[in-house]
Parts: structure tokens; C-alpha cells; sequence
């Protein structure tokens, strides 16, 4: 709750609450974020980051935690996006577009932007580290000019992620321009846990970048 209380501080609009993970620890408990949903949802927007895969599933845990955005970080069919799509319209859905280092999904990344795009309401782009085979929270960055690409032409908003920290996120923007940014590694200091003063500077970055853009 505190960190939570400490990003909307310093400016940031969105909150990742990570849960039924398969891979990496779970930030916070469902019950923990069930209380960040309740108590913070008027001062920054919640959002659930999960794996699960099946409609039913994602409709009946956002229903649970009463949280309106969510993130869909694995792999999920085109037909559960439109089936979701219509037992749960009025849900806020966001899909991951994992770009591998050396680009080489890219040709696969812009076809699934064409296909699913009716069906989400929006995408957010992370990194895929090929030595732990890990999709996001690598710390390492991708050929922006992909992501570039999926702005460009995606009908829906692009979320840059992958690799943002206070010191790139300026130029991240300028050369994706798109229609958010996030951070997760980036913006945490040796124990792990968001630094305010890290965030606070990449808020600031961000800022000026989505200025120069905005020009």
C-alpha cells in the first residue's frame, strides 16, 4: 500500500498488481490487492497483470477483485479474446506483444496486432531475454523501431515497456512514440522495491518526452 501511495506521489497513473503467476513471485497477495484496489482506485488506476488464458477465468478474477483494467501477459487465443470480449464488454483489456532481442518475431508481432486488435483495447510491447526465456520484467530493452512499427499500425493505444528507465525512457518515446510508457526494473534499487526517487525522475523523463512528441 505504501509503494502504491509513493508511485501516485510522484505522478505515475497506473499500478501493475502482478498475480497467478507462473513465472517470477508475486509482488503483493490477492487479498493485499484487493485492498490497493479498494483504497487507491480513486487516486491511481489499478491494473491486474496476469497469465491466465481462459475467459471465464479472467472475467470471474477481475469480477473478484473488482478491477476494471487488465493485463494479459501469456498466451491467450483469438477466440477467448472474443469470447471475453463479450461476456466482459465493458473490461479495460490490455495484450503484451513480447519482442525477441534479435527481432526476429516481428513479421509475427504485426500480424497478431492486425488479428486480436478488434478484441483488446489496447497492447503494451515488453522484452523476451532468450537466455532465461523470460517474456518481461528482464531489464533489458528491444529494437524500439518494432515497436515503432506496432504503433504505427496498431488501431489501438501501444504501452511501451522493456528495459525503460529514468536515464532512456526520454528517447524511448521520441523514437516509438507511444501512447504510454512503463516501467518496472528500472525504476527499483538493490532491495528489489520501487525507489521514489528513481521514479520521480522517470515520471519527469517521460514527461518531457511525451512533450517533444506532443510539439
Amino acid at each position: 500500500m505504501q509503494e502504491t501511495q509513493m508511485l501516485a506521489e510522484c505522478g505515475v497513473h497506473c499500478v501493475g498488481l502482478p498475480l497467478r503467476l507462473p513465472v517470477n513471485k508475486e509482488d503483493v497477495t490477492e487479498d493485499q490487492a484487493r485492498d490497493i484496489i479498494r483504497t487507491m482506485r480513486d487516486t491511481i488506476l489499478p491494473v491486474c497483470i496476469t497469465y491466465l488464458s481462459t475467459a471465464e477465468e479472467i472475467a470471474l478474477f477481475c469480477q473478484e477483485l473488482t478491477v476494471s483494467h487488465i493485463q494479459l501477459h501469456g498466451n491467450i487465443s483469438l477466440k477467448e479474446l472474443q469470447k471475453l470480449s463479450h461476456i466482459a464488454p465493458s473490461l479495460y483489456v490490455i495484450k503484451s506483444l513480447v519482442v525477441r532481442t534479435d527481432g526476429s518475431n516481428r513479421d509475427t508481432l504485426l500480424n497478431t496486432v492486425k488479428d486480436i486488435a478488434p478484441f483488446v483495447d489496447a497492447f503494451i510491447t515488453d522484452t523476451h531475454n532468450p537466455k532465461t526465456g523470460a517474456d518481461g520484467a528482464t531489464g533489458m530493452t528491444h529494437d524500439w523501431s518494432i515497436s515503432a512499427e506496432l504503433v504505427q499500425e496498431s488501431p489501438c493505444p501501444v504501452i511501451l515497456a522493456g528495459g525503460l528507465t529514468p536515464e532512456n525512457v526520454a528517447d524511448a518515446i521520441t523514437t516509438v512514440r507511444p501512447a504510454g510508457v512503463d516501467a518496472h526494473t528500472g525504476v527499483e534499487d538493490s532491495s528489489g522495491r520501487k525507489n521514489k526517487t528513481l521514479v520521480c525522475k522517470f515520471v519527469q523523463e517521460a514527461k518531457k518526452g511525451f512533450g517533444q512528441i506532443s510539439c
